[in-house]
């Protein structure tokens, strides 16, 4: 068993019914916030923490939070949400109450009798106890501050929240037809004819079909030139999750010029993958050639089928040092083969932000939605956006 220094808690001691409580109730309550945080707690894990707390009992807190640590998480990045869950629900810690600035450090006392004083299993004064101590995840925090403001461990926790960031299936009609009942679609006439060959000839039986629902592909243009520097990095990972959300996604990069990242973006590990696609990209934080890389994409990709009837998806400040109507152009041609064309600015949530840049201005357009990139809840609000088709 990990040690017990692991586990959050709140104040120098907490009462004994800090967690106290009919087990049922509480699992079950405790089960429901975990899945409110991105867990997968079947009802069968919720069963063996009822029989954890039945065993153990609810009067030490830190039974309760490793009979739900054992039970209840499966992965190893489920550890931070299920501490802060558990020190919200059960120790009243959390929401608004958490300060700006570095994580605290949260103390927790075992074991406390009915006189409020600490005690241990032997009957000894627990003086010689360490207080628990453990940093909870400020990701809730987190979500809405700019990406450019973060410092590198404010980041590594947004990471793990990308990590966790997965696209839905919006769907399209196909133009593959499939067999459907007798009451919709349209008469299968090769299907009923050979059924009735073996009838005799006679049509005892009418067969339809109807077009099927395929998923939409997304296509994702990451801007990561100079200017986007400081977003580029978190707009790849968001690529990365993209890719690994089981739908058809297709990442692209381009500064001066344009670099396909698919094969990349393959591999689970995030860290490996942006380390493939640094290695792929030889134009990273350099210049911006917006319409040459959309006239690239256009070309060889594009207008050819990938971005037919597709979510495309182009992230990027529109800094542009080329020919605004190359853009303009090229974002006609795009706008015309394309489901939707969805350009996303971090520079958008600035105060006073108007879209002067002279790429921007020329796209602007040909755009179906204008988002703003800077935050991880703003692009929460993007893969929602291409879950549901809106």
């Amino acid at each position: 068993m990990p040690p017990s220094s692991e586990m959050p808690g709140a104040g120098d001691a907490a009462p004994a019914d800090a967690v106290a409580g009919p087990p049922t109730h509480d699992a079950v309550a405790f089960a429901g916030a975990l899945r409110c945080e991105g867990l997968e707690v079947p009802v069968s894990a919720v069963v063996g923490y009822v029989e954890a707390l039945g065993v153990l009992g609810t009067t030490r807190p830190d039974d309760v939070y490793w009979a739900g640590r054992a039970t209840l998480v499966r992965r190893h990045e489920d550890i931070a949400p299920y501490d802060r869950c558990f020190a919200r629900v059960f120790l009243g810690v959390g929401g608004d109450d958490r300060p700006e600035g570095p994580a605290p450090v949260i103390t927790f006392a075992f074991d406390t009798g009915a006189d409020g004083a600490t005690g241990t299993d032997d009957g000894t004064d627990g003086t010689d106890e360490p207080d628990v101590a453990v940093r909870w995840s400020r990701v809730e925090v987190l979500r809405h501050r700019d990406l450019a403001t973060c410092d590198p461990g404010e980041l590594e926790e947004l990471w793990a929240a990308l990590r966790r960031l997965r696209l839905g299936g919006a769907t399209r009609r196909s133009r593959r037809r499939a067999p459907v009942g007798a009451s919709a679609g349209t008469l299968d006439l090769r299907r009923t004819v050979r059924a009735a060959l073996r009838h005799g000839g006679e049509p005892l039986v009418r067969h339809h079909r109807a077009p099927t629902t395929r998923l939409r592909r997304v296509v994702l243009l990451v801007d990561v030139s100079g200017s986007m520097e400081a977003y580029a990095r978190a707009l790849l990972r968001f690529a990365h999750a993209a890719v690994q959300s089981h739908r058809p996604v297709e990442a692209f990069a381009f500064g001066t010029r344009l670099t396909r990242l698919t094969r990349e973006f393959a591999t689970r590990d995030p860290d490996a993958a942006l380390r493939r696609a640094a290695a792929t990209v030889v134009d990273l934080h350099g210049g911006t050639r917006l319409g040459d890389a959309l006239a690239e994409f256009n070309d060889r990709w594009g207008v050819r089928g990938l971005a037919r009837g597709a979510e495309v998806v182009i992230l990027s400040d529109g800094w542009d040092r080329g020919d605004p109507a190359t853009v303009a152009e090229q974002m006609a041609r795009l706008h015309r083969v394309a489901h939707r064309v969805i350009w996303v600015n971090p520079l958008k949530a600035s105060p006073g932000y108007a879209p002067l840049a002279q790429g921007m201005a020329a796209a602007l357009p040909h755009v179906d939605r204008f988002l703003d990139g800077h935050s991880l809840a703003s692009l929460e609000a993007l893969a929602a956006l291409l879950t549901d088709g809106g």
